[in-house]
């Protein structure tokens, strides 16, 4: 009886551990003196961003988040001129991963064994042969750069950057976007010229 309530529940705490685990993110910033800390910022789209299109919005929309945060405001209406722009870009890449050096997938294992008292010991083995091709790692990078509107200084800069398995909820837009967004504006301004890792 005591061993067929451990073991499920020594898997269970193994397996729910995995499903929450939530990758850490890479955070560099750069800022001279006290930058600005309050004011109308609008949050526009970086020159030359490589990733264009729909998915900006949902970049954007998790930067002006946390900048509210941080003491921000938007302009009180559309068009109107702010004191600040947030200029924010994105980039996401897909790097193979899995791979041995003979170019075989590579297989997982994971084991375990339960005895105690009189019992006889009990062994379980858990074996995965990922035999189709692996899961890409997506990388994902956030750029914003505030500047003052009047005479275009950039005031402060940073970029923070994750991994995630392709496929699993940390690689979606939505889910990295507001990861990488607190990451990189949470504790603002921050310490210039330092990288740091925000779990």
């Amino acid at each position: 009886m005591m061993k067929q309530i451990l073991l499920p529940a020594a898997l269970a705490l193994s397996l729910s551990a995995c499903a929450t685990a939530v990758p850490p993110v890479e955070v560099t910033r750069f800022h001279v003196g006290d930058p600005a800390r309050s004011g109308t910022i609008a949050v526009e789209e970086m020159p030359d961003n490589p990733d264009a299109g729909l998915e900006f919005r949902t970049y954007a929309a998790a930067v002006e988040q946390e900048l509210q945060r941080v003491g921000f405001t938007p302009p009180a209406a559309a068009g109107a001129r702010s004191d600040y722009v947030a200029l924010v870009g994105f980039r996401r890449s897909f790097r193979p991963t899995g791979y041995g050096d003979d170019g075989r997938p590579v297989s997982v294992g994971v084991g375990g064994g339960v005895g105690s008292g009189g019992f006889s010991g009990m062994g379980v083995g858990i074996g995965i042969n990922l035999s189709g091709r692996p899961k890409d790692v997506v990388m994902t990078q956030l750029q914003v750069q505030i500047r003052r509107r009047a005479d275009s200084a950039t005031l402060w800069e940073g970029r923070a950057v994750s991994q995630a398995r392709e496929g699993t909820p940390a690689a979606q837009p939505g889910l990295a976007a507001q990861k990488l967004a607190s990451a990189l504006i949470g504790g603002y301004p921050g310490e210039s010229g330092r990288t740091i890792t925000v779990k």
